[in-house]
C-alpha cells in the first residue's frame, strides 16, 4: 500500500493553489490527486514523492489534514482496462469509497489509486486474480 494525503481547503477562490503553492516551494512532486468540494470546504486527495513531509509542511502551516494508506494498481492502458479491475471487484463483492488515477513517469502507464473499507482483502483480491499492486510510489 501507499500513503495519501487528504488535506480540507477553505471553498473559496485561491485556496486550493495556496496549497499547491507551498507543496511546490518545499519542493513535494504530487503524483496523482482528486479534489472533491463541499458547502463549506474541499477535499484534495494526492499522493506524492514524500507523503509524511506533506503532512508536516500543511500541519505546520495550519492546514487540517490526515495521512492514510491507500491501494495503487497498474491498469492496461487499452480499451477495457479499468473495466477488468472493477469487474473483478465486482464479482468479489468489494466495495471501494473512491478511485482517482495516476501514472507511471517513465512509461506513461496509468495507475488506479483506490480507498475501500477493506484494504487488505481489496490488495490480496487484486494480486491474486493477476493484477500488479504498487508496494511504493518511489519507483515512479
Amino acid at each position: 500500500m501507499v500513503k495519501q494525503n487528504i488535506i480540507f481547503v477553505a471553498n473559496k477562490a485561491g485556496s486550493l493553489q495556496d496549497v499547491t503553492e507551498l507543496l511546490a516551494e518545499k519542493g513535494v512532486n504530487i503524483y496523482g490527486f482528486a479534489c472533491f468540494d463541499a458547502p463549506e470546504f474541499a477535499l484534495f486527495r494526492m499522493v506524492s514523492d514524500n507523503a509524511e513531509e506533506v503532512e508536516k509542511v500543511l500541519t505546520e502551516a495550519g492546514y487540517m489534514n490526515r495521512l492514510t494508506e491507500v491501494i495503487a494498481v497498474d491498469l492496461k492502458d487499452e480499451v477495457g482496462g479499468l473495466n477488468a479491475v472493477l469487474k473483478v471487484l465486482k464479482d468479489c463483492n468489494v466495495n471501494l469509497d473512491y478511485i482517482y488515477t495516476s501514472y507511471h513517469r517513465k512509461s506513461s502507464q496509468p495507475i488506479m489509486i483506490l480507498q475501500g473499507e477493506e484494504l487488505f482483502v481489496t490488495e490480496n483480491v487484486l494480486k491474486s486474480n493477476g493484477f500488479h499492486v504498487l508496494d511504493s510510489l518511489e519507483d515512479l
